[in-house]
């Protein structure tokens, strides 16, 4: 059985890892944005001061028992955790992402369930939509694909 704190000592050792090798990337302009989620590491780096080639054999040589792979964007996105991350000419556009295989089921509100139950995805979906930059026509689109109770339910809501 693994220790309790296995978890603990892992995110030690990478920001350890990260501290030794990736900043320095950082810093020199090699690497351009670096950000960490548990195993997901999406990238962007200067095509002028390296490539994807040495990047990725860079990292891979960093441990032994570290493995990257590398997923290159398509038609100018990618799918990172939630959002869908698109590069337009001269910024980034995100959007948030649902997998195929999400139902986006919600509890019927004519269900015998308390509020408090019936109304937490709809708090979940109200913050990630308000704390995530989205665009005014996708925002409308989420708050009319999820949110199908009756509009005074909400009004209550902070």
């Amino acid at each position: 059985m693994c220790s309790p704190i296995s978890g603990t000592i892992v995110e030690i050792f990478l920001q350890h890892l990260e501290h030794i090798h990736i900043r320095p990337l950082i810093v020199s302009k090699q690497i351009l944005f670096y950000t960490r989620y548990i195993n997901n590491i999406p990238i962007s780096y200067d095509i002028e001061s390296t490539s994807q080639d040495n990047l990725t054999q860079y990292t891979n040589s960093i441990h032994t028992d570290l493995q990257f792979n590398v997923t290159r964007y398509s038609n100018c996105y990618i799918k990172f955790l939630e959002l869908t991350i698109i590069r337009k000419t001269s910024q980034l556009e995100t959007y948030i992402y649902r997998k195929l295989t999400a139902t986006d089921t919600t509890i019927h509100f004519t269900c015998a369930n308390c509020n408090e139950h019936k109304l937490a995805v709809y708090r979940h979906y109200t913050e990630r939509m308000l704390n995530q930059t989205l665009y005014a026509a996708r925002q409308i689109q989420n708050v009319q694909q999820f949110f199908t109770y009756p509009t005074k339910t909400f009004s209550h809501l902070q």
